[in-house]
């Protein structure tokens, strides 16, 4: 099975279940269901939305995006994850007072619902899990969670159906909502910061200097830029002083293999061939003497 069939098997299931856990929350009064309706709607949204947005970050650049389409991906990743925030905490919002006012609920039905979702999700797991993509096998991980999920939902019915301990249907909704914050923040800020064009999180901007110094071509660096796209593909502009004035194409050479050492892929190098002229200060859009993509 292809990866894009696996694929809209998990964004019809997830969007589709998620639809009938809305109706079905709301119907048996339990916000556990809803918290978990927010939670694969966010999913739905996400399978939908990254499908679609990778056509275009596979683009090559043009007139129009000059840096390429790569960012289109972070786009869907941040609505996603603003989705998903913004929807976890207005379930903690709506929950918290029914916490210490809790209202009746429909455990038998949680019950019949919870059975039908674990069965639907270990049927979707099995069918992606035959497949070889890491999106294959990040979407059978999804898939296995949320059995987990639903796992608490019928444990929960089961004691309500002994018990009248109404509160541990919303204090279910909370645990839910703040695990999805727990993985919905920081993502949001690691791709925000992507965006912002900070320095990638794997990567040591002052280390990668020091590497760089070792080498006896290099009297200086004067200007040191490193940003990343898509938290993938790494770039950096480097504007160095040479030690020697005849030593610029071997320079350049092993600058290369240093930071593609470091997985930087595109690179551009501009070399002032005197130890005085670092004092000159280039601008980023000037014509590099020495320019490598």
């Amino acid at each position: 099975m292809n990866a894009k069939f696996s694929t809209l098997i998990a964004f019809l299931l997830n969007f589709s279940f998620a639809i009938l856990e809305f109706i079905f929350g709301f119907s048996f009064n339990s916000s556990a269901v809803l918290a978990d309706a927010v939670h694969d709607s966010g999913d739905a949204i996400a399978i939908g939305i990254s499908a679609l947005l990778e056509r275009f970050s596979n683009k090559e650049a043009d007139s129009k995006f000059s840096l390429g389409y790569k960012r289109f991906s972070l786009l869907g990743a941040m609505i996603t994850a603003g989705i998903l925030i913004f929807g976890s905490a207005f379930v903690i919002i709506e929950n918290l007072p029914k916490l210490f006012n809790p209202e009746p609920v429909n455990y038998q039905g949680m019950l019949i619902l919870g059975i039908i979702a674990i069965a639907i999700n270990l049927l979707a797991s099995l069918v992606v899990s035959k497949g070889q993509t890491k999106n294959e096998s990040i979407l059978s991980l999804h898939f296995l969670e949320d059995i987990l999920g639903w796992l608490a939902v019928i444990l929960v019915a089961i004691v309500l159906n002994f018990t009248d301990w109404y509160f541990l249907d919303p204090l279910l909704s909370l645990v839910i909502s703040l695990f999805i914050l727990s993985k919905a923040l920081p993502r949001f800020w690691s791709n925000l910061k992507i965006f912002l064009a900070a320095v990638p999180d794997d990567m040591d901007l002052a280390a990668l200097e020091n590497d760089l110094l070792k080498l006896e071509e290099i009297a200086s660096i004067n200007q040191f830029n490193l940003w990343s796209m898509d938290g993938l593909t790494h770039n950096a502009t480097l504007h160095v002083c040479l030690a020697k004035a005849d030593c610029q194409e071997d320079c350049k050479e092993k600058i290369r293999q240093v930071l593609k050492n470091h997985q930087i892929e595109n690179l551009t190098i501009e070399i002032d061939s005197s130890k005085d002229s670092h004092q000159v200060h280039h601008q980023h859009n000037q014509a590099s003497s020495g320019h490598n993509h």
